[in-house]
């Protein structure tokens, strides 16, 4: 695929053909970032939240680009069915308003940096 754009070591407007393999190269350690934290988040979850998941698959809170790329990994990764979420847009943000709204209830199941030291 063509792509134009600037070019970030001379500044200058140019334009350069990328391969897909040049894509999944750039998108690998993303990708793989994305899988590990939804590994470890699953890994986390209450029995009855994955008996859940492995009902109803997740839902990958993305555009139908990012969700063509990390889907299929995903899934592969967790064994689940992975489907794009209703309002991408949105969907993180009311996910998160249910959570803040629930904070007592679920305060066991943040995590966060300064627990690793």
């Amino acid at each position: 695929m063509e792509v134009r754009g600037r070019d970030m070591i001379s500044g200058l407007p140019r334009k350069t053909l990328v391969t897909s393999a040049e894509i999944r190269e750039a998108l690998q350690e993303p990708v793989t970032q994305i899988v590990e934290a939804v590994t470890r988040t699953l890994e986390l979850a209450e029995p009855e939240l994955a008996a859940d998941l492995v009902d109803n698959g997740l839902r990958w809170p993305a555009d139908q680009v990012c969700s063509a790329a990390c889907a299929p990994v995903i899934s592969n990764a967790t064994g689940l069915e992975v489907k794009l979420a209703e309002d991408p847009l949105t969907c993180v943000a009311r996910g998160t308003a249910v959570y803040l709204e629930n904070l007592e209830l679920w305060k066991d199941t943040m995590e966060s940096d300064a627990d690793e030291g």
